[in-house]
This record gives C-alpha cells, structure tokens and sequence, in this order.
C-alpha cells in the first residue's frame, strides 16, 4: 500500500479584526495556534463540502457539528449521574435525517421517492421512540417533556383508527 505524501502550502490572507479575535480565541479540538485552527477548520469545511455528496462523509459531518452538545451531555452524565434517553435519541435521528439530507440530490422522481421513503421511515422511527417515552415517565432531563409536547399527536394518532381491533 503506497503512502500519500502530504505537502504544506503556504497561505497568506487578512482578515478582519474581529475574525482574528474570535479565531484566536475559539477553543478547536487538537489545534493551538491559528495556523493550526486554520487547517482543521478548512478540513471541517473541506469534509462538510465532500459529506454533500456522500452519506457517510455527510453522517460524520453531522456528528462532528453536534459534538459539543454530546459531550456537554457526556459530561453532565458523568457529573450528574443524569441520562437523557430523549435527547440521545432526537441527536441520533437528527444527525441521520441530516445526513440523508444533506447528501442526497434525486435527478428524477424515482429517486425522490426513495428519499421521500428513506426520510419518512428515520420520523417515523424518531415519532415512535418519542410516543414510546411518552407511555410512560420519559426517561428524560424532564421526565414530563414528552407529554408536554406530544399531546396534540397522541390524540391525533389515536384518531387514525377510532375503532381498535374492528
């Protein structure tokens, strides 16, 4: 397997006064000079730009812009011994309905169809993981969150079919 040789290049540009501060300033996992953050922001970018054409790349990206709420949660778990089997949840079926997304581009209406189905089925899955929370006390930062919020879709499902078992 042959190696690829990776070459620097440098890069010269300005920048507003208030773009420096904040690049100075912002905080960017396994970089400490601007320089660096440079270069593992415009991989970010590069990443996010390929991700639109890929579901993996485009999952990987969606993950990546949800890091920090995750390990803030991670870290509340450790803190607080607290778990959100909610939030866990939203953040897994977000980062996929996101992925899908953000990767496809249908040419046709066949192909429409099958991200109009692929869309549906990860709602469908994030609707009933929620309904499921609701039957009872949700496992939740707000055990009462759920309920609070899906009141008018129980009653609504529960309308679908009036005559259960008929």
């Amino acid at each position: 397997m042959a190696t690829q040789t990776i070459t620097m290049e440098p890069l010269s540009a300005r920048i507003p006064s208030d773009l420096y501060l904040w690049l100075a300033q912002l905080q960017v996992e396994g970089a400490t000079t601007n320089s660096d953050k440079l270069r593992v922001l415009l991989g970010q970018l590069k990443r996010q730009h390929d991700g639109a054409f890929d579901y993996v790349a485009a999952h990987g990206w969606a993950r990546e812009l949800t890091h920090r709420l995750r390990e803030s949660l991670v870290r509340i778990e450790g803190a607080e011994g607290r778990h959100s089997e909610v939030l866990a949840t939203l953040l897994e079926q977000i980062t996929t309905l996101m992925a899908l997304v953000i990767s496809h581009a249908p040419a046709n209406a066949d192909e429409a169809a099958k991200l109009e189905d692929a869309v549906v089925r990860r709602a469908a899955l994030l609707g009933e993981s929620l309904l499921r929370q609701a039957a009872g006390k949700a496992r939740a930062f707000d055990p009462g969150v759920v309920k609070r919020h899906l009141g008018t879709s129980i009653e609504l499902a529960s309308n679908l079919n009036p005559n259960p078992g008929a």
